[in-house]
């Protein structure tokens, strides 16, 4: 899953980048709500962390700048500003959410999760489909009971296919949510890791990553052929 983080003091945005980081996030980070907008050009990150007292235009100027071209991405709203009007004032502007600074990075964390699980209509952190279970929150996946080993980026090609199940991911989302804008990343190395996570996943896991082609891919849970 992939993060822009939106903040101008250099401390608390690289506070920010590193501890989403370590919770299995990619994240880019704007240090004005103009550059922003540049990298809001292309795709879509799966949320947005935007603090509200940027240099010139301010964080309320950039949601309402994202609301108008209707994108649609989980906005959560950081900061130091603690009046009511505020919160109100970022919530009728479009956030999704708001915390004020100084704020505990968990919970920042927690609630850009919970974010992204509600704009994927997801009510939970545990990920289920056939005997697959991924937990989102301890970052735990097993099959059948029994823990699965997985790269950081073989858990966040699961994650996304788990979290859009049963529809298609576009390779270039599955692509632009395992590296951030100043990453490289070769498109054929989505092919290497959806081939990894298949060989992982194996028969046990009741499921099958299946290639759409011209689409993407798809994860669904594989139908027993048993007789009855």
């Amino acid at each position: 899953m992939r993060v822009l983080v939106v903040e101008d003091e250099p401390l608390l945005a690289c506070g920010l980048k590193q501890g989403l980081e370590l919770a299995g996030f990619t994240v880019d980070h704007a240090g004005s709500a103009e550059i922003a907008q540049s990298l809001l050009g292309g795709a879509l990150p799966d949320a947005a962390v935007v603090d509200i007292g940027l240099p010139r235009a301010d964080g309320l100027s950039l949601i309402q700048w994202m609301r108008g071209r209707e994108m649609n991405l989980p906005v959560l709203v950081l900061t130091a500003r603690d009046g009511l009007q505020d919160c109100v004032d970022s919530l009728n502007t479009g956030a999704d959410d708001f915390m004020v600074k100084p704020y505990r990075l968990p919970e920042v964390i927690a609630r850009v999760r919970a974010l992204i699980r509600r704009a994927n209509s997801r009510t939970q952190s545990v990920l289920n489909l056939g005997a697959l279970s991924m937990n989102c929150a301890t970052r735990q996946v097993t099959v059948g009971g029994a823990p699965m080993e997985l790269s950081p980026r073989e858990w966040s090609l699961l994650e996304m296919l788990l979290m859009a199940a049963p529809n298609v991911l576009a390779k270039d989302k599955l692509l632009s949510g395992l590296a951030g804008w100043d990453s490289e990343l070769n498109p054929n190395a989505i092919e290497v890791y959806i081939s990894r996570l298949r060989n992982k996943l194996g028969e046990a896991a009741g499921v099958s990553i299946r290639t759409v082609r011209g689409l993407g891919y798809r994860l669904e849970e594989v139908q027993s052929t048993a007789a009855h």
